[in-house]
């Protein structure tokens, strides 16, 4: 964690986190038009400011200076308030979510911003790092978690990495973020969606806040999640076998255990199109977690995001409409919408024990649709497009970061985040990191008040 340089790495895994890096911060900038985000972001700024020992961090895409910790709890739930961040399906979560926008602001308070190496270091390591957490708590704690309750174990020692931390004071801010980490039930949330969303926001904080409570002599060791011996097979790989690049991408904003049915119907309308007025019933087979997103009448723009039966309703009808099924198809606006309404309504969940088994390492839904003639046409996905079996290519990462930050206030960015993201620092940029992430976007407006395109 504390010694490993970015030359150790191969060419294709720094490029790989350069791109996970531009997701994110895709994500963030949809994010950032959210009432999640407008509400985190003044509560962080009201009640969250720096101390006497600490200079004020800015938060993400909003300029404001808070407390390290204070930004790393801002950025992390403005990002997890859009659900299109990358995921990790060993974990049943994500990692990124929580870890760039703690790793901004440790570097930030330190002044280290600007430097390429230490920001991209940490996150490799965070990937790495988290990702294993991930699997080390789900595999010793009955109860399933949260993102931010392993992520905050990732979160600490990165963090202790900037700041210079020793091996102990590393260990003992990793040991302090898994015991204050938010062991936050992710069903609950699935059950009944709230801003809540992830837990990622939170274990941001609880990790920033145990780095600097070791920094002044705290003691927590040991984490057990990576101490216990039950898990040791789990970081025997570390360093050699690269997780990293095994994370999924998300092409749609919503879970991604809705994604395999909104595969399903796209893979049946690139077969032959068809008038959704025509569709008498869906059916969608698929696994027990899914199943759980039911919700076919979402009142809010986070129950939208938790649903099975609304992405694939709304996603008929954009495919209808000749366009791709984007942030607009979780607004207020297409919430209005009485046509996917009625189409939702006419959606069937079936519960298939096959799927249940291939969880979480596979997520799987079989999608039939009836029409008024007595025709039914079915698909299955076994995989859903940007999963490590499927991946997307850099070129349609790209698109995706486009499509997100293009109908917000931070589009005039796009191209120099892109460049800032991509291009290594030795060749020359013409950006500067702490305007592109911390200026605060003007004129504030909703990425939901975008076109349909």
């Amino acid at each position: 964690m504390n010694k490993v340089p970015l030359y150790s790495h191969s060419y294709k895994v720094v490029t790989h986190a350069r791109y996970l890096m531009l997701d994110l911060l895709g994500v963030a900038a949809a994010g950032r038009q959210t009432k999640n985000a407008d509400i985190i972001c003044d509560y962080a700024a009201g009640f969250m400011g720096a101390g006497e020992k600490q200079p004020a961090v800015p938060i993400l895409f909003d300029g404001r200076g808070v407390s390290t910790a204070g930004a790393a709890l801002a950025g992390g739930m403005m990002i997890d308030a859009i659900d299109a961040h990358d995921g990790y399906k060993p974990t049943k979560g994500h990692v990124g979510c929580a870890l760039l926008p703690s790793i901004l602001a440790a570097l930030a308070s330190v002044g280290q911003l600007e430097d390429e190496e230490a920001l991209l270091t940490a996150l490799i390591a965070g990937y790495e790092v988290g990702s294993r957490c991930g699997i080390a708590l789900h595999r010793t704690a009955p109860d399933y978690h949260t993102s931010g309750a392993w992520m905050a174990v990732a979160v600490a020692g990165v963090v202790s990495r900037i700041y210079g931390l020793s091996a102990e004071a590393s260990w003992h801010a990793m040991g302090i973020a898994e015991y204050h980490g938010p062991r936050s039930q992710m069903m609950r949330v699935i059950d009944h969606a709230t801003m809540l969303k992830d837990g990622s926001g939170w274990g941001a904080m609880a990790g920033v806040s145990a780095a600097e409570l070791a920094a002044a002599g705290f003691t927590g060791a040991p984490a057990l999640i990576i101490s216990d011996e039950a898990c040791s097979d789990i970081w025997s790989g570390l360093g050699t076998d690269w997780l990293l690049q095994e994370q999924y991408i998300k092409l749609w904003p919503v879970c991604r255990w809705a994604q395999p049915a909104m595969q399903a119907v796209d893979t049946l309308w690139q077969e032959a199109a068809f008038d959704p007025s025509d569709i008498t019933a869906i059916v969608i087979e698929t696994f027990h977690e899914s199943l759980r997103l039911a919700s076919p009448h979402p009142a809010s723009c986070d129950e939208a995001q938790y649903s099975l039966c609304w992405p694939v309703a709304a996603m008929v009808m954009a495919l209808a409409e000749g366009r791709n099924f984007t942030a607009y198809d979780i607004s207020e606006d297409a919430l209005a919408r009485a046509d996917i309404h009625q189409l939702a309504a006419r959606i069937t969940l079936v519960e298939n024990d096959d799927f249940n088994k291939v969880f979480p390492h596979h997520r799987q839904s079989r999608l039939h649709i009836d029409f008024a003639d007595g025709q039914r046409r079915t698909a299955f996905s076994a995989h859903t497009k940007g999963d490590p079996e499927t991946p997307v290519s850099y070129a349609e990462m790209l698109a995706k970061f486009d499509n997100l930050i293009g109908p917000t206030p931070l589009s005039s960015r796009a191209a120099l985040l892109k460049q800032a993201c991509l291009t290594p620092a030795s060749e020359g940029l013409e950006s500067d990191w702490q305007q592109l992430l911390f200026a605060s976007q003007s004129p504030k407006s909703a990425v939901f008040a975008q076109s349909k395109k």
